[in-house]
């Protein structure tokens, strides 16, 4: 599949993602997320799991092989000069528990084609350690950006870990200054009109040059770029004309294909009032689960089989995917734009296939049944068997 229409695929994914979140998890926030770290990771998974997985993985996407997105994120982070002005990074990282050994063809690919860094971990009798390195790695990663990734308080995330064996992780880093700043001194409080019709203060960013506009029906699009090199990276504004057209605009671009790529500004005209807020704010939530509902359950089941991730010679079964995390955050204003994510994969084993335990020593219910004919003969409780 040609590269370019690869990604206008993906970018399709992408609007369908974001509306699912938007309508089943955002309830009214603010939003941001990277599609990026979720599709990295996913692609990663993919790239462990047995044939079915994979290919579900890789359609779900729009993707034509697992190395596609890394592929395509390593053009983007790798090469160039670290600059003051404009940073990207990315970084893969691996935990797996000390009674395991991944596969060594997996191994080879995560250190080769993902640039991992792995590590061994004890998930059972350590879990709080393993929340700490996971967490201080993330925001390693992410400029300080994003701290906690995995909660230390939280009773369920220490249980999951403890039963874990594998965690896979993803974090994107992303600082770049405007082509063209905004000056501070023009930056005054005006209203924003919220959906409900009220209205709050906040500081605007204006200027008086021109700027990449395009006018379309019910919407425009506004293109501003930011300082370049071999890449350029520019922020893309969805305007609805309308003040509370904002749900009817992500209809629109949802339902027709390869609208993010068909609609962009290319060329700059003059504009006359010219306000833009400036904002700062996170946003996390469970992937996995919107994920699940837009039909994507193969990796998240016992059906998964990451057959290729773990070496055979591991006693236990195959894994799944207990749960994906997702952190994500933003700051822009004059100077230009700070954002990082952080995406977590959590692996657990599936049930071992032993000889069950039948201990009866609390209170059951019994029957005396005819078997041939179903006839119930007696049917009773024992509550305190030394009682008569």
């Amino acid at each position: 599949m040609e590269s370019g229409k690869s990604i206008e695929k993906q970018n399709d994914v992408v609007v369908r993602l974001a509306k699912q979140v938007i309508d089943t998890v955002a309830n009214g926030f603010n939003l941001v997320f990277s599609p990026t770290s979720i599709n990295v990771l996913l692609s990663l998974i993919a790239a462990g799991s047995n044939s079915v997985t994979k290919e579900q993985i890789l359609s779900f996407l729009m993707s034509p092989s697992t190395g596609h997105l890394n592929s395509a994120l390593a053009k983007l982070t790798d090469g160039g000069t670290e600059r003051s002005d404009l940073r990207l990074s990315a970084a893969n990282g691996v935990w797996i528990d000390n009674s395991v050994s991944l596969k060594p063809s997996f191994k080879e690919l995560l250190e080769n084609s993902y640039k991992a860094t792995c590590s061994q971990v004890d998930f059972a009798t350590k879990p709080g350690e393993v929340i700490d390195e996971v967490n201080t790695w993330a925001e390693v990663h992410t400029n300080g950006l994003i701290k906690d990734i995995l909660s230390r308080d939280c009773m369920e995330t220490i249980e999951t870990i403890r039963s874990s064996t594998l965690i896979l992780a993803n974090a994107v880093y992303f600082k770049a200054a405007w082509g063209r700043k905004f000056n501070a001194n023009l930056t005054k409080d005006n209203d924003f009109h919220l959906l409900d019709g009220n209205t709050v203060k906040v500081p605007f960013m204006t200027s008086y040059k021109d700027q990449y506009l395009r006018g379309y029906d019910g919407f425009q699009v506004l293109r501003l770029p930011y300082v370049e090199d071999q890449r350029q990276f520019s922020m893309y504004i969805y305007l609805p004309n309308d003040k509370d057209g904002l749900a009817a605009l992500l209809e629109n671009i949802s339902s027709e294909p390869g609208f993010l790529d068909n609609h962009i500004p290319l060329h700059r005209i003059s504009v006359d009032a010219f306000r833009i807020p400036k904002f700062n704010f996170s946003f996390e939530f469970t992937a996995s689960k919107v994920l699940k509902d837009m039909g994507l359950n193969s990796p998240f089941s016992s059906e998964g089989n990451l057959t290729e991730m773990v070496d055979s010679s591991w006693k236990g079964d195959s894994l799944y995917v207990s749960s994906i995390l997702h952190k994500a955050c933003i700051e822009v204003d004059e100077e230009g734009t700070e954002a990082a994510a952080v995406s977590v994969a959590i692996m657990v084993p599936q049930c071992l296939m032993r000889n069950p335990d039948f201990i009866a020593d609390h209170p059951f219910l019994f029957t005396v049944r005819e078997d041939k004919s179903g006839v119930i003969l007696f049917m009773g409780q024992v509550l305190d068997p030394s009682k008569h």
